[in-house]
């Protein structure tokens, strides 16, 4: 059973360089003014109150995803970076990449549209990019103060190359995206301000579910997206063999087993 939701702090920007660096400014704010920043799920090691901060924006100049690479992120999307409440016990909690994932994935699901997850970070239809996830834990020591995440979802904004638009999938039901997909210019499902409502209940899923691992990842792995003729690394090609708690791929070969791991 999901939990209540988290009691959400919400901060918008028509344009901004990123909202990864405006949220960080906010908490730096709170640190200094001493105010509350969220509670650590247990030990409450920020001191803070079980609630989350958002920033949002309609247009990020320099938005960035996964290793610094640049993100689209045009008006007509939701652009968002959130702080919330995690468990302190790192090893016992579900992997934030795959929480964040799933809870989406449910919240776009009951709209109709079917996803799939890209390890480690991105969610598809069809095989295209609609929405990619930054996770990232901030630790005192060993212990997680609070999980930050960077989300991009593309909306009724025109998708860049490879990538879909929630206007186009909900337009055309799609089930899978066609190679050759026009863009739907509205849904009215997929307007940005439409969409924060379901991307922070999104959060709160993850949230939720943070002391569940073995949940999230059954969760995630049944909606896992990998090539069928394997995945190439170390120069040699695997097959995939499924999801760890921690987030990691596990990977198969006659007579070995590996366990990627990627940090973002």
């Amino acid at each position: 059973m999901v939990g209540p939701a988290l009691s959400w702090q919400v901060r918008r920007f028509a344009v901004c360089a990123s909202t990864e660096r405006q949220l960080e400014r906010w908490l730096r704010s709170r640190e200094r003014e001493r105010r509350p920043l969220p509670g650590a799920l247990a030990g409450g090691l920020a001191g803070g109150p079980a609630g989350g901060l958002a920033v949002v924006a309609a247009h990020q100049r320099f938005g960035h995803g996964q290793r610094g690479r640049p993100w689209n992120s045009p008006v007509g999307g939701l652009w968002l970076s959130a702080a919330m409440p995690w468990p302190t016990a790192l090893a016992d909690s579900a992997s934030l990449s795959l929480a964040v994932a799933v809870g989406l994935a449910l919240q776009l699901e009951a709209l109709g549209v079917v996803v799939q997850l890209k390890w480690p970070n991105d969610v598809l239809v069809g095989g295209r990019k609609l929405a990619g996830i930054l996770p990232r834990l901030r630790l005192r020591g060993a212990q997680v103060r609070w999980a930050q995440v960077g989300l991009g979802l593309n909306g009724i904004n025109p998708p860049p190359s490879g990538a879909v638009s929630l206007a186009q999938a909900l337009s055309q039901g799609l089930a899978r995206a066609p190679s050759c997909l026009p863009h739907r210019p509205f849904h009215p499902k997929a307007k940005p301000q439409r969409l924060l409502k379901p991307v922070l209940a999104a959060l709160d899923w993850a949230q939720a579910m943070a002391n569940e691992p073995e949940l999230v990842r059954q969760q995630a792995e049944a909606r896992l997206h990998w090539p069928a003729e394997g995945l190439l690394h170390g120069g040699q090609i695997w097959q995939v063999a499924g999801l760890e708690p921690d987030g990691g791929l596990r990977l198969q070969r006659p007579g070995a087993t590996f366990i990627l791991q990627r940090s973002f």
